[in-house]
């Protein structure tokens, strides 16, 4: 069961004007692991009772697509969103007290893990429903090519979307405008608990996007820098009206589909297959080979982890002592005045 075990070495290039990027890059994808991993104690300690679907393993993915695009471009995710939400720049403190429920969380503890937002930050919110994002971010992208703006949309997916019947509508509408999106697939190689495999009869998804007239790539998505300067490249079609653009990221998630377990023991995947995946980690490798060529020291390295564990741990705190919502206030933020 599951894809096979016989995965290519990392292998980076970087140029020599991104070295700051790239710790930058680093810290932040350390910043989603640490975030996911936090959440995976706490939903097995009964502290964290919404559902949750955990990124650990793509961190590239968000990363490397999120640093090419600018503050106010825009990004529209899916149930598992917490990678994209921190890499765009999203509050952690505020995606934590979300994620327990509480009043001062970014969506005022009305969305839990699944519906994350923060307009600021051009993060424009996350569905439950697979594929529902799709439409949305489509139609953000006709809005901002009708403005005249210059804003790219960017919009996160995974491999089990193109199976939709609303996956293949908004494409063929973003194909026909010549939209500024992006779709990016982050195939995971499951669609919930399904291998890609049992699904499909071709393993052609970036052909599929380019039938719709779409400028397709396959991206090693645990490789940052591939994934970022691809995306930079989308970024710049797309904002020069040469879009819309197909990204596909290939990578792995290490949890379950939904909560903190492995789905080993289910008979879902084997664990030769995880442990190849968990040992081409995109965190481990990227800081090896950035303490490597010397634009990262052992000192710093662990300076940052010390940071990111420090902050996470606060955004737990702050989590934990901010107030629930008021009951009398749970049909505020219906409509756009916030009130009915």
């Amino acid at each position: 069961m599951g894809q096979s075990i016989n995965l290519p070495p990392l292998k980076f290039y970087i140029n020599e004007v991104d070295y700051e990027q790239a710790k930058n890059m680093l810290w932040t994808m350390m910043r989603i692991r640490q975030f996911e991993e936090t959440i995976a104690d706490l939903v097995t300690d009964g502290k964290i009772i919404t559902p949750c679907h955990l990124y650990t393993g793509q961190e590239a993915v968000a990363m490397g697509v999120c640093y090419a695009l600018n503050k106010d471009d825009y990004v529209f995710g899916n149930h598992r969103s917490h990678g994209h939400y921190i890499a765009k720049g999203g509050d952690v403190k505020a995606a934590m007290a979300e994620i327990f429920g509480k009043a001062t969380g970014c969506s005022k503890g009305r969305g839990g893990s699944m519906h994350l937002c923060s307009p600021e930050h051009g993060i424009m919110g996350t569905s439950s429903i697979v594929s529902g994002s799709m439409a949305i971010a489509v139609g953000s992208a006709l809005a901002e090519s009708i403005r005249g703006s210059g804003r790219v949309t960017a919009v996160f997916h995974g491999d089990g979307v193109p199976e939709e019947g609303i996956w293949h509508e908004a494409a063929n509408l973003a194909g026909l405008k010549r939209l500024p999106i992006i779709f990016v697939c982050e195939n995971n190689l499951y669609c919930t608990h399904m291998s890609l495999d049992k699904r499909r009869v071709y393993d052609n998804l970036a052909e599929v996007a380019s039938a719709h007239g779409f400028s397709s790539k396959v991206i090693d998505g645990n490789n940052v820098l591939d994934v970022f300067y691809a995306a930079q490249d989308a970024v710049n079609k797309a904002r020069s009206g040469k879009g819309p653009i197909f990204l596909e990221c290939r990578t792995y998630r290490w949890r379950g589909h939904v909560g903190p377990n492995y789905d080993v023991d289910l008979g879902l995947r084997n664990q030769d297959e995880l442990d190849a995946w968990i040992n081409r980690c995109p965190i481990k490798h990227f800081a090896k080979f950035l303490i490597e060529k010397g634009i990262l020291s052992e000192e710093q390295l662990n300076t940052m982890i010390s940071n990111v564990a420090n902050e996470i741990d606060e955004a737990v705190s702050y989590a934990i002592t901010s107030p629930y919502p008021d009951p009398v206030e749970l049909a505020n933020y219906v409509f756009k005045d916030g009130n009915i």
